[in-house]
């Protein structure tokens, strides 16, 4: 029984409306998005060579990093005992793009079709100077494992909006820059202390999309509902005798099981696209497991009304090899994440679909190593994107220093990124609660944020 309903894999998986959601008065104001579509670049994809466009770095390339713009600060025992700071310039040319002025590198051709649909956040910042509490802090507000992500909250606060699909579904890919990438744990998809029903559900690559999803040889559709039936009566039994939450979740377990046997498959069957679509994602798409082919499986659940969709890509973790490896990753998410965009918008659902892209962290000015080996981690400012779902598009917030180092402009915390998508999705973040260890714990914490309302239509 267990292989053929897939209790392993199912574990955690959402049910229909969130349940015991943090009062009835969600959503707190008028949301401008249904869904998100969260394409998160695993490694820490370097601002200086993507989208921090500094006319001045040509003349300071190859001098000395000043110790006034470092400033004394931390920086990873990667780099800790260099004995010199060499600045190191973009490898290709960054410069304005499209009608707007959106500043994009020649790295990024296809994103620099789509300049006038983006917003570019370049004051983002962080504490965390390593990847593990980075990506951590970013998806779940803290560096400390054991949070509830950000999809799991927004699954928690506005549950799903298809019953044969859960709310909140991860993909993962795996670039040709640096291979293999830092690892990704399933904790950054998971609920923390919020009901298990609220983590998110992966999406394998290859082969099967979702384990044990089949029936085994000679159980039907009606038998197995049946099934069903009578283990949710005896679960029933057991729930009133314990009254454990847990009991609970095991039953829509179940039922969402039984109706994405039906669903999922159709979901990732891409039979049914035109050969535009391939021409508009690349051919890449028809490689199950790769970036573009999850940015088209994305699009088709955002068809389907999944609420919260996330891509994690790895391989941007370029210590050393900067130039091949830095293109090839450019090589292998541009083309992908530009057609999602271009995608949404000619089937009218960018207005109300937010797509984020971006990483833990940046990277650093200067090199790592000899000049264009590599890049350490930054965590002092780093660029991110996003378009659709209330979002002006065009528009560039902050400023950083003639170094891409430091932030002189409208710094904007990692929990101020997560406050502005709950925001889009019609939730106050700190309105937003739930009882844990006596305290009433929010998406991002106690510590005050705001929403980046420079980005709002």
């Amino acid at each position: 029984m267990g292989s053929g309903l897939g209790t392993l894999a199912f574990l955690g998986m959402p049910n229909l409306q969130a349940r015991n959601a943090p009062g009835s008065d969600l959503p707190h104001h008028d949301a401008t998005a249904k869904r998100v579509i969260y394409l998160f670049q695993s490694g820490g994809p370097s601002h200086v060579d993507l989208f921090d466009y500094k006319p001045a770095l040509k003349k300071l390339h190859g001098t000395e990093l000043p110790k006034s713009v470092r400033g004394g600060q931390r920086v990873t025992g990667m780099t800790a005992g260099q004995r010199n700071f060499t600045v190191n310039g973009p490898i290709m040319p960054v410069a304005p793009r499209g009608q707007s002025g959106v500043t994009i590198s020649d790295l990024l051709p296809y994103t620099c079709g789509i300049a006038d649909e983006i917003s570019l956040v370049k004051s983002v910042h962080t504490e965390a100077i390593n990847h593990d509490p980075g990506i951590t802090f970013i998806n779940t507000g803290s560096q400390v494992p054991g949070r509830p992500s950000i999809g799991s909250w927004c699954q928690y606060g506005l549950g799903s909006a298809n019953k044969d699909m859960p709310g909140y579904v991860v993909m993962i890919s795996q670039g040709t820059g640096k291979n293999p990438g830092q690892p990704i744990f399933s904790r950054l998809w998971g609920s923390g202390f919020l009901p298990s029903n609220c983590q998110g559900v992966q999406l394998r690559g290859g082969g099967a999309p979702i384990l044990y999803l089949n029936d085994p040889a000679g159980i039907d559709r009606d038998s197995r509902r049946k099934m069903l039936d009578d283990i949710a009566a005896l679960n029933k039994i057991r729930l009133d005798a314990t009254g454990d939450p847990e009991i609970e979740t095991r039953n829509f377990q179940y039922d969402m099981a039984y109706r994405m046997q039906a669903s999922a498959p159709e979901i990732t069957d891409l039979s049914d696209e035109p050969e535009s679509t391939f021409a508009l994602y690349g051919e890449e798409a028809r490689v199950p497991g790769s970036y573009a082919y999850n940015c088209l499986l994305a699009r088709r659940m955002a068809e389907r009304d999944v609420r919260f969709i996330q891509l994690f890509h790895r391989g941007w973790d370029q210590h050393g090899s900067l130039v091949p490896h830095l293109k090839a990753q450019c090589r292998d998410t541009d083309q992908g994440s530009a057609a999602l965009v271009q995608d949404l918008k000619q089937r009218g659902m960018l207005d109300d679909t937010l797509v984020i892209w971006g990483g833990e962290f940046g990277r650093s000015i200067y090199s790592q190593g000899k000049i264009n080996n590599g890049r350490d981690h930054h965590g002092r400012c780093f660029t991110m994107w996003m378009a659709g779902g209330g979002v002006q598009g065009g528009r560039m917030v902050g400023e950083t220093d003639d170094f891409c180092y430091n932030i002189v402009k409208d710094p904007v915390h990692t929990r101020d990124i997560n406050a502005t998508v709950l925001h889009c999705l019609g939730i106050d973040d700190k309105r937003f609660t739930f009882k844990f260890q006596g305290l009433n714990q929010s998406p991002t914490g106690v510590e005050k944020t705001k929403v980046v309302r420079q980005l709002l239509s």
